[in-house]
């Protein structure tokens, strides 16, 4: 039980820092409004229409690049030993200590009987004494 859950735990945190600092670019070519390409690795291919010839009424094109692009966490920081201060160093025992309690597995307690087993007797009185029920 504690071996599984400290390798899901370890698992979380390790998918934790590398989504936290994953970049991408998601890049979406629309002609009007109709979407045509949409790239999460590389350029969005064109419809092939050329985006950047202007008609002699200076019209503007019909097709559009959308590029939204999500950046990730650049630098992580790990804090030097020198750095903690008191209040942490008392949290960090206490902590540990309590977090390992909630994995011990604790002995089964005596089990009290409503009914007492038979007593265990010696001697059989229906034999000493010859009387038995017919």
């Amino acid at each position: 039980m504690k071996s599984s859950c400290l390798k899901i735990f370890s698992t979380f945190l390790a998918f934790l820092v590398l989504f936290s600092t994953l970049s991408f670019t998601v890049e979406s070519h629309y002609c009007g409004d109709f979407l045509v390409n949409t790239s999460f690795t590389g350029h969005a291919t064109n419809c092939g229409m050329k985006m950047s010839q202007k008609t002699a009424t200076n019209q503007k094109s019909c097709c559009t690049d959308v590029i939204i692009k999500t950046k990730g966490q650049d630098e992580l920081h790990q804090l030097p030993f020198q750095q903690i201060d008191f209040e942490k160093a008392q949290f960090l025992p206490i902590f540990l200590f309590s977090y390992e309690v909630l994995f011990h597995d604790n002995p089964p307690k005596e089990q009290i009987y409503k009914q007492a087993p038979p007593t265990n007797i010696p001697i059989n009185y229906q034999i000493l004494y010859q009387s038995f029920l017919i």
